[in-house]
């Protein structure tokens, strides 16, 4: 009968009938009688037929429950695995999956396992129908006893996946050193086992962000576009613009139809219309909007609807890297859209242009969370020792008199005359000096930098180099974040904890010497790296891959099972 339910109730009420009855073979332990279903009962598919099975209860056994045999086959189905003992141990050693009164657990469960895919995980390392098959294979007490454990195993792994990532961040690229949360086996399984709403608990695994869910919606959308070649061929010209007319002006006006942003027209002219639907593609993947495809801009409209599914995909992930509570206010620095934002109550109260790291292998900015507790004005560039050995060493032992705004400074924390230090004998390893520079308008750090102490370095800050700003990809520094706007960003800051903002931050800038102003309340900073978000109003959003980390964040998640998949119509 089993096959011929697959067929006329399709699979995903099929797989739930499918395990019922095969709990239903083992729930009577001894004589594991099988209970047939009656179709009459088979509910429509408005959901998973719970009723399906009148499905047994497991018969009493004599004795203490520890020396049962199904307790004894389940404690030799732990093994090793001291979570689970520990887990089973303190609960008695009660299923919590092959009982009768665990059906919606099950199904709960498998409703989850049957949409993995969906969100980005890999469907496979959960091996739903390898559980299907040891459930209707159950035919012993030892048999139900390692149905029990395959469950609870495949549970936790679906569970660590789903909250916390199918991928250790620093297993993919140095500067990806994001603290997450594993969930604790134990805790993780009692949660589950005494949720009142077990599809609930199961849903509330995955991330709850709104872009989280916004992410999920264009995935499904780009896998039908993939399925259906929905985009055409790509445009063949290496750039386009305004005034121009023929087939690869006709090429680029149905690309730009088929991604949405422009209405159906017939024209084969480069004009207004499809110049300011251009302008609003390069808005959306972070390009000046002049309405003019030049090469960056043919090069992004050129890209497959497969190719931004890659992107959403790492995103997905990403998103379960990232803390569940961002907090009420937060800075949030997307660095390949070279932005800093702040956000209260999930609204956007400030925006500045910023100035990332150089991309190589010492000064890409690293991606993670901490708190920003104070402002330092007017502030003293301590230069990195990293920065003092490579760059500015050789410079010295070229020319002792370079880089005269820095000050050389002794262990002691005294100044040092130049003119008394043979530089030569000195290389990276015992070079004894620091060097310095002091606040000026000049100073490397600007006028202020904004502080959440960490073990990189990091902060964001002022710059003299004011002209950075105007170029379209901003990866310039060693590291930190240069913004734009710092004395808004200030001002907004002090504005949650002063009358007079303006007036204390002028005040303290007018003195000319360095000094801290503390935030009454730390502010979450995030440094993130997103290819692929949603705007405040759900549109979806694309920026290149400025380090190269999402590629190969994206060759391990398929390298973990994650497949690309495309999904017909």
């Amino acid at each position: 009968m089993g096959d011929w339910v697959l067929r006329q109730i399709g699979y995903g009420v099929g797989v739930a009938l499918f395990v019922l009855l095969a709990t239903a073979q083992v729930s009577g332990a001894a004589d594991a009688r099988p209970i047939a279903a009656d179709p009459a009962k088979v509910a429509p598919a408005s959901g998973l037929p719970l009723q399906a099975v009148a499905l047994q209860n497991v018969p009493a056994e004599a004795g203490p429950a520890e020396l049962s045999p199904f307790v004894q086959a389940l404690v030799a189905a732990i093994g090793n695995d001291r979570p689970l003992a520990a887990f089973y141990q303190a609960r008695d050693y009660q299923p919590i999956w092959t009982n009768a009164a665990d059906a919606a657990r099950r199904q709960a469960f498998f409703e989850a396992l049957a949409g993995a895919a969906d969100q980005g995980l890999p469907a496979g390392r959960y091996d739903l129908p390898g559980i299907i098959a040891k459930l209707r294979a159950a035919n012993t007490v030892r048999d139900r006893a390692a149905a029990e454990i395959a469950l609870s195993k495949d549970f936790l792994q679906y569970a660590r996946d789903a909250a916390s990532g199918v991928l250790t961040p620093a297993d993919i690229a140095p500067g990806i050193v994001r603290d997450i949360a594993r969930p604790k086996p134990e805790q993780t399984l009692d949660a589950l086992a005494t949720a009142a709403d077990p599809a609930a608990f199961l849903r509330g695994l995955l991330p709850q962000a709104p872009q989280y869910n916004e992410l999920l919606k264009a995935k499904l959308r780009l896998e039908q576009e993939a399925a259906a070649d929905a985009w055409g061929p790509p445009v063949a010209a290496k750039s386009l613009k305004p005034g121009q007319t023929g087939p690869a002006v006709v090429a680029l006006r149905d690309r730009l139809i088929a991604m949405g942003y422009l209405a159906p027209t017939a024209t084969a002219d480069y004009d207004a219309v499809i110049a300011a639907a251009v302008s609003q593609f390069q808005a959306d993947h972070g390009l000046p909007t002049d309405g003019v495809a030049g090469a960056d801009t043919m090069s992004e409209v050129n890209l497959q609807p497969a190719d931004r599914l890659k992107s959403v995909i790492v995103a997905m992930e990403r998103w379960r890297w990232m803390p569940r509570e961002l907090g009420e206010r937060y800075v949030w620095v997307n660095l390949p859209d070279f932005a800093a934002r702040v956000f209260v109550g999930g609204k956007q109260v400030f925006e500045s242009r910023a100035v990332i790291g150089k991309n190589s292998k010492d000064t890409r900015t690293p991606e993670f969370s901490n708190v920003m507790r104070y402002m330092d004005v007017n502030p003293t560039w301590n230069v990195p020792r990293s920065i003092v050995t490579k760059e500015y060493l050789p410079q010295l032992q070229a020319d002792p008199t370079s880089e005269s705004q820095l000050q050389l400074v002794d262990s002691r924390g005294q100044v040092v005359d130049r003119k008394s230090v043979d530089f030569s004998q000195y290389d990276a390893d015992t070079f004894p000096y620091e060097l310095k520079q002091p606040p000026s308008d000049g100073n490397a750090l600007g006028l202020v930098k904004f502080m959440f102490p960490n073990k990189y370095n990091i902060y964001l800050h002022d710059t003299p180099s004011k002209y950075l700003f105007k170029n379209h990809v901003r990866a310039y520094s060693h590291g930190c974040i240069r913004l734009q706007r710092p004395f808004d960003l200030a001002n907004l800051l002090l504005g949650w904890q002063s009358a007079s903002p303006e007036a204390e931050f002028k005040t303290a800038l007018a003195k000319k010497v360095e000094s801290v102003i503390d935030l009454k309340e730390p502010l979450p900073v995030h440094l993130v790296y997103f290819t692929a978000y949603p705007d405040l109003g759900g549109h979806m959003q694309y920026r290149r891959d400025v380090y190269g980390r999402d590629a190969r964040l994206f060759a391990a998640l398929q390298s973990a099972g994650v497949a690309l998949g495309a999904k017909p119509n």
